[in-house]
């Protein structure tokens, strides 16, 4: 029984950790008034580009940063259509949404032969207690090192958000740009930066999938995480704790359906594949109006307005 119940939490952790990613950079980049939808595209993009620079340069890091730069280049084309030429958010997002895995599918059959799905990447980021452990419940709990980053980084955005000056500003701009503007705070910066930083948090979770749980690129590796992502940032009330104990909450779902399907059970398999986008339908119906996003969220700002 209890080492089932290591296995539950090391599963949970695992997969909840892209959604973490993806769920921090919604976060970021809503508190500062932006609506990113394009989540998904970005860690599409993320998930590609790590496995690509993992399996090319043999080192899984390189492949995870290279995933964040990558997520942070595509996200700045959202920032570009939103905040400077001020198009409707929701529209870009979608369309960020189509170009990652477009641009995702292109560059993989040009790398791998034509295939659409990437050669296994030699070495994956390594895992918490390394592959010598002998405790056998350590073994089951034995997750990656990106568990451990994603907590790190969600920790930090909390810090900056509610602990310094730069996130009093992010928070300012996302409530009221206009007076954040007369106090001399530069919206439009604020604004890209954030939008940046939030591809580049959903680009490691992309690549977190890829270079981390499995080990190449296939065009159903992101399959709904980003959207996920996005309805924990709601379920969280657009903060970096809430965010994370959503996606936990989602990651044990979709834990539940790995244990579930690997036993002697009655359920079918195709309906337990279900149940982590079901929750997520459950908790935007029972939760979506009982949370308030930044005031300023997906308006574009024009200097002068109020």
């Amino acid at each position: 029984m209890l080492t089932k119940l290591f296995l539950l939490i090391g599963i949970t952790l695992m997969y909840s950790t892209p959604l973490i990613f993806g769920g921090l950079g919604g976060v970021i980049s809503e508190r500062s008034g932006v609506i990113n939808i394009g989540i998904e595209g970005m860690m599409t993009i993320g998930a590609f580009v790590g496995a690509c620079v993992g399996y090319y340069t043999e080192n899984p890091w390189l492949g995870l940063l290279a995933a964040g730069a990558a997520g942070g280049l595509i996200a700045l084309l959202h920032a570009v259509a939103s905040i400077t030429f001020k198009a409707d958010q929701t529209i870009s997002g979608i369309a960020i949404n189509l170009l990652g895995s477009g641009v995702s599918l292109f560059l993989c059959r040009l790398f791998f032969e034509g295939a659409t799905m990437s050669k296994p990447v030699p070495h994956k980021l390594p895992k918490i207690f390394g592959s010598h452990v002998s405790n056998n419940l350590l073994k089951n709990i034995n997750v990656d090192v990106t568990v451990v980053l994603a907590l790190v980084c969600a920790i930090l955005l909390w810090f900056v958000l509610y602990k310094t000056k730069w996130g009093l500003r992010i928070r300012s701009v996302g409530e009221h740009p206009a007076a954040a503007d007369t106090l001399g705070i530069n919206v439009t910066l604020t604004r890209y930066v954030c939008v940046i930083l939030s591809g580049v948090f959903a680009g490691v979770g992309g690549a977190s999938m890829t270079l981390a749980i499995i080990s190449n690129f296939t065009p159903t590796a992101i399959s709904g995480q980003g959207f996920i992502a996005l309805a924990a940032v709601i379920f969280g009330k657009w903060s970096p704790h809430g965010v994370y104990g959503a996606c936990i909450l989602f990651g044990f779902a979709q834990a539940l359906t790995v244990l579930l399907g690997g036993g002697n059970f009655v359920v079918p398999s195709e309906i337990l594949s279900m149940l982590p986008y079901i929750l997520t339908i459950v908790i935007l119906i029972l939760f979506v109006g009982k949370s308030s996003a930044p005031k300023a969220d997906g308006v574009p700002y024009e200097k002068g307005s109020r």
